[in-house]
């Protein structure tokens, strides 16, 4: 429902509590007068993610949470749903993205953008095909995320995890880190490199990268950002955050 500051669209947006990252970014991408995003937050009381288990273990608290955090933020009466985390929309590959999306459309009756689907449509929009993914990850996502992208009809040709230790721990990792990370995963067999993993920043190094690489380089926070903005039928575009929303 339209109001003074979202006179456009008014877009819910559900985030781990661990995540510090999102709304930062989100802050810095809706630049749009009109368009405001507010925060549901996913109660997330162990963030260990120093192996495969406690990754799971994490996804299973995000499971149990995403409902009450739903509940809450629809209060506010939105126009439209985000899901600022990107692992449990890439779990299941094309299928378990889809169930995610109609279980929050049921949830909401709202159309939603997941990190999975933008990401996707993205890709597609650059003209993409042979990718490379960089996740701040367990290796335990590494199959799924592969599965999403080849079904989608991206080959995965490189592939980087970086394994932090806890949910709170990727927020940590610097924009020189990820330089030298995405110099090593690039090469000629990669048309795009994606970053995935909402909590890890990149939404301004992906558009500094894209200029030394010479290619598409998709922070998945611009994308999510960028699948929202052309869903509601907010067409603008935004200079100085990379080729997506610059140019589609």
């Amino acid at each position: 429902m339209p109001d003074v500051a979202a006179f456009r669209a008014k877009l819910a947006t559900i985030v781990p509590s661990t995540n510090t990252i999102v709304e930062a970014d989100f802050n810095h991408l809706f630049r749009v007068p009109g368009v405001t995003f507010h925060t549901g937050r996913m109660y997330i009381p162990r963030p260990a993610l120093d192996s495969n288990d406690a990754f799971e273990a994490l996804l299973g608290q995000v499971d149990q949470a995403f409902e009450v955090a739903v509940r809450d933020v629809m209060t506010c009466e939105p126009d439209y749903l985000v899901m600022g985390m990107s692992a449990p929309t890439f779990w299941g590959g094309r299928d378990g993205n889809a169930a995610f999306l109609e279980r929050a459309r049921q949830l909401t009756g709202l159309e939603v953008t997941t990190g999975a689907e933008a990401c996707a449509d993205a890709l597609a929009a650059l003209g993409a095909r042979r990718i490379a993914v960089l996740t701040p990850y367990q290796p335990i996502m590494r199959e799924q995320i592969v599965r999403f992208f080849e079904e989608s009809g991206y080959p995965v040709t490189r592939y980087v995890d970086l394994e932090c230790p806890s949910a709170t721990a990727i927020a940590a990792v610097t924009p020189e880190e990820l330089r030298e990370v995405l110099r090593d995963i690039d090469g000629p067999d990669v048309d795009a490199i994606v970053q995935v993993g909402t909590n890890l920043s990149m939404v301004g190094l992906a558009a500094e990268a894209e200029r030394w690489l010479g290619k598409p380089v998709i922070a998945i926070n611009t994308a999510i950002v960028w699948h929202a903005y052309r869903a509601i039928g907010v067409d603008d575009r935004i200079y100085g955050c990379g080729a997506l929303l610059r140019d589609h």
